[in-house]
């Protein structure tokens, strides 16, 4: 067998941020790799997802996903290559998908992994439009959402991971109008151009409520917030008698050093009978099946588009995550540990 390295480099949260996260908030360290236990696996990861809600994990607040831990290797969404294995049904070489990002190795129970294939789709998909980012969207559309033919659609943070795979799903599955908002004009012509709104607009150009009242004058049925702030202000003016929100993220807020005031015309979900909706991916993981069909295909048919951004190599993952918080991504941000595989990888999907 291969000599394994001694050790593996992995992000540390060392300090807890106020307000934007800074440099000094985390570190960069050496940790030991070491042989896998009875039924574990030693994987070398070759990308990790970098995501908005992990700003609230640097908060030592109770919220659905654990706080990291000061001075412990932070975590999230990974896929790498097994190394080593003492688990049966899982073979150096073999890809993993796992939740042990933000390190070079990890060492877990096999049973925390999930084997994917890279001969269908590069393996970094499986972070993203095939990942629970994917699910994510699925499921909050039409789930959460109740998304039905005829439905006129707004997304907010509509060119990320989640909103840009939203609005296609709608479009899809036969959305009278789909509306999407975001944070550059780059971003919208992306958006209508390549994914297929029927309309977009940059949210910086101008009053949100008023270009979405524009793009929407027969208002809007679904609205699926990535946002919270003033899009979900302008949403509740603009939504239809029983519209629904799926209530996914809140960008516009996670960096906030005050309490942030809620929507002022909240009152207009009494009269409009409005459905507002909290949604985790984690409550949907019995739609896996039906979702990687479904996406697969819509994949393979060309029918559903999708965009990464890709950062090199671990040293510069933190500043993958505030290019997160900053909106500087199209479509999902993955860091990427061995930059030619994924360019194989890449050129084969």
């Amino acid at each position: 067998m291969t000599a394994l390295p001694e050790s593996g480099r992995a992000w540390f949260l060392v300090a807890r941020p106020h307000g934007w996260p800074e440099p000094g908030d985390v570190a960069l360290r050496d940790i030991p790799v070491t042989e896998p236990g009875e039924g574990r696996i030693l994987v070398r990861n070759l990308h990790f997802s970098v995501d908005p809600y992990m700003r609230g994990r640097m908060n030592d607040v109770k919220s659905y996903v654990p706080p990291f831990q000061l001075d412990k290797p932070m975590d999230g969404a990974a896929v790498g290559e097994v190394i080593a294995s003492r688990a049966e049904g899982f073979a150096v070489g073999d890809h993993v998908v796992h939740g042990l990002g933000w390190r070079e190795y990890a060492e877990f129970p096999a049973e925390h992994g999930t084997k994917v294939d890279a001969s269908l789709a590069p393996l970094s998909a499986y972070l993203g439009v095939l990942g629970a980012t994917g699910l994510t969207a699925y499921a909050g559309l039409f789930e959460t959402a109740s998304f039905k033919e005829g439905d006129a659609v707004f997304v907010s943070g509509a060119a990320g991971a989640v909103g840009s795979q939203v609005g296609q799903l709608a479009r899809i599955k036969g959305a009278s109008r789909v509306i999407g908002s975001a944070g550059s004009d780059e971003k919208v012509k992306l958006l209508t151009e390549e994914y297929g709104f029927d309309a977009a607009f940059n949210y910086k150009k101008g009053p949100v409520r008023d270009q979405l009242k524009a793009a929407a004058p027969d208002g809007i049925d679904v609205y699926f917030d990535n946002v919270g702030g003033d899009h979900l202000e302008a949403a509740l003016s603009t939504l239809n008698t029983h519209g629904r929100v799926t209530l996914c993220g809140a960008i516009a807020q996670y960096n906030a050093t005050e309490p942030t005031p809620g929507p002022r015309n909240l009152a207009l979900a009494i009269g409009k009978r409005l459905r507002l909706q909290g949604m985790l991916v984690t409550d949907h993981y019995g739609l896996r099946p039906r979702f990687v069909k479904d996406v697969a295909g819509w994949l393979a048919s060309g029918e559903l588009k999708y965009h990464e951004t890709s950062v090199e190599g671990i040293e510069n993952g933190f500043d993958a995550f505030l290019g997160v918080l900053r909106g500087e991504n199209t479509g999902k941000m993955i860091v990427t540990l061995d930059s030619e595989t994924h360019q194989a990888l890449s050129d084969r999907g």
